[in-house]
């Protein structure tokens, strides 16, 4: 697109809810741009935005606490099939999820009632059971799993983007690889600046993730907080023993309480497994403290603890190489997403929790509504 082009509908922020609202704009017949980079080649060489979806494993999964992230992770999981098939890309794997912690823990008796309640199927094993049902698990005395075997697994985020935004493409939605580095509204539009030109719209939804308050030039009221993560490459016996083990998420305290992703193969060839669960809440205040955080490779203290952890979960485990891995999230105060409108002509959709991942085509079509009109209050700034 060239510059001071002009367009109906533009979508700031090429990542997992952004590339979600431009294809569901898309095949809603609207005129649509949507702007945001490709993945940087080397996070300690790249002076642009980064993005939370690189990676190849998150947890997906029906059951949430919370009403609202139940309902949307059901809602977007229901649309896998269709995401893949419009694009070619496959990024879910139904391997399961396993929620497991000690059996009179409040977690675990609060996953057993909402389950139920929500009727989401679980299996339920105690201690030997839960051994030999998962035999590559630590001591599972006192523990209790309850099993989720259909409709959860992983996906791969970087896969998911990619085949959302071929979905949009094919769609009709115009692709501008290049970040948005500055937006300005006026009372016929809005323009939003780029490298190449100024791109002129009628109405915006900026969906950029830990970048969209900096973007803005304004708070709305959520914290960007850096996050690490521990890959750990497995060999060949080493996958096999853990054939078919599913994700997993550990009832504990802060700091004790990891997600497990089961072995995956990466862009390198490797099978990785992957353990997340940062108790260190570091604040990344501005543009320069999020680059900064990625070109940093995250914390190698944080991934020692995270080490321990996994050797202290999965029995036994043997693994040839550990690699650390930054990313960021964003929280607020409400529990719940920022997807509403800024004025008449920006909208915003932001606020991920470290959960928005699995539900982000729901959290884009949320957005994507929003931009043409719908609102729900419980949402909006």
């Amino acid at each position: 697109m060239s510059a001071n082009t002009a367009i109906k509908l533009a979508v700031i922020g090429r990542g997992l809810i952004g590339a979600a609202a431009a294809r569901h704009l898309s095949k809603l017949g609207h005129q649509v741009a949507l702007i945001g980079p490709d993945e940087p080649a080397s996070f300690a060489r790249h002076g642009g935005v980064f993005a939370s979806h690189y990676d190849e494993g998150r947890i997906t999964r029906r059951f949430d606490s919370e009403t609202f992230w139940r309902q949307a992770n059901c809602a977007a999981i229901a649309r896998y099939g269709e995401i893949s098939a419009e694009s070619g890309v496959e990024f879910y794997r139904e391997v399961g999820c396993l929620h497991v912690g000690a059996k009179e823990s409040s977690d675990a008796t609060a996953t057993g009632k909402i389950a139920a309640e929500a009727d989401i199927h679980c299996e339920v094993y105690d201690d030997a059971d839960l051994a030999e049902r998962f035999p590559y698990l630590g001591s599972t005395a006192g523990m209790r799993g309850h099993f989720e075997p259909r409709h959860a697994g992983y996906i791969s985020p970087r896969r998911l983007v990619r085949a959302q935004t071929i979905a949009a493409e094919r769609a009709g939605a115009e692709i501008i690889d290049e970040p948005a580095r500055a937006i300005s509204e006026t009372g016929s539009g809005v323009t939003i600046r780029t490298r190449s030109g100024d791109v002129a719209a009628e109405r915006v939804l900026v969906a950029a993730g830990g970048h969209t308050q900096s973007l803005l030039g304004r708070s709305l009221g959520f914290k960007v907080y850096a996050r690490t993560a521990a890959l750990f490459r497995l060999g060949a016996a080493e996958v096999q023993r853990l054939d078919g083990m599913p994700s997993m998420r550990c009832f504990g305290p802060k700091g004790d309480n990891p997600y497990i992703l089961p072995p995956i193969v990466y862009p390198d060839g490797q099978s990785w497994l992957k353990l997340g669960g940062d108790p260190v809440d570091v604040a990344l205040e501005s543009e320069a403290d999020i680059k900064d955080w990625f070109r940093s490779g995250g914390s190698a203290q944080v991934a020692d603890r995270l080490q321990t952890q996994i050797l202290a979960r999965i029995r036994d485990l043997k693994f040839e190489e550990r690699r650390v891995v930054p990313c960021m999230t964003t929280f607020g105060e409400s529990g719940l997403p920022l997807i509403g409108p800024l004025s008449e002509r920006v909208t915003v959709a932001t606020g991920c929790y470290g959960k928005s991942a699995k539900c982000s085509d729901e959290l884009g079509r949320l957005g994507a509504m929003v931009l043409l009109g719908e609102v729900q209050p419980e949402l909006a700034p």
